[in-house]
């Protein structure tokens, strides 16, 4: 698929004048949104609890997770983000594209709308 980025705030949910813009990776293959710890901090968040990670050489890692705001294409959600490594790469991750309504256009390296899924039938 190769990989782009795109452009995202993140809000501390608390304190919503402290921000930041950053940069990010796209990776459907990360379930949730990793921000390093050091622009986690710079808004004032602290972790709320752990989460589990498999990483890609098979071992299991923990890591501090939060809700935060991320504002992405002119909206604006609550999402949960784990907490990387000082200096590690910022990742979107699948979770927080499907809140968005988002899913990835590998051949034109962009986001695109997705409708949701409604299991069942709406009463007429």
């Amino acid at each position: 698929m190769g990989t782009f980025r795109e452009k995202i705030k993140i809000t501390n949910p608390e304190e919503p004048k402290k921000s930041v813009e950053i940069e990010c990776v796209v990776d459907t293959g990360a379930t949730y949104t990793w921000i390093p710890l050091d622009i986690l901090e710079k808004i004032g968040l602290t972790p709320v609890f752990k989460r589990k990670f498999k990483i890609a050489d098979g071992s299991i890692i923990e890591r501090p997770m939060a809700e935060v705001l991320i504002s992405l294409r002119g909206e604006t959600i609550h999402t949960l983000v784990a907490f990387g490594d000082a200096g590690s790469e910022p990742l979107i991750g699948a979770v927080t594209l499907e809140e968005f309504g988002l899913t990835v256009d590998p051949v034109n390296k962009t986001l695109v709308p997705v409708p949701g899924l409604l299991l069942g039938k709406l009463k007429k």
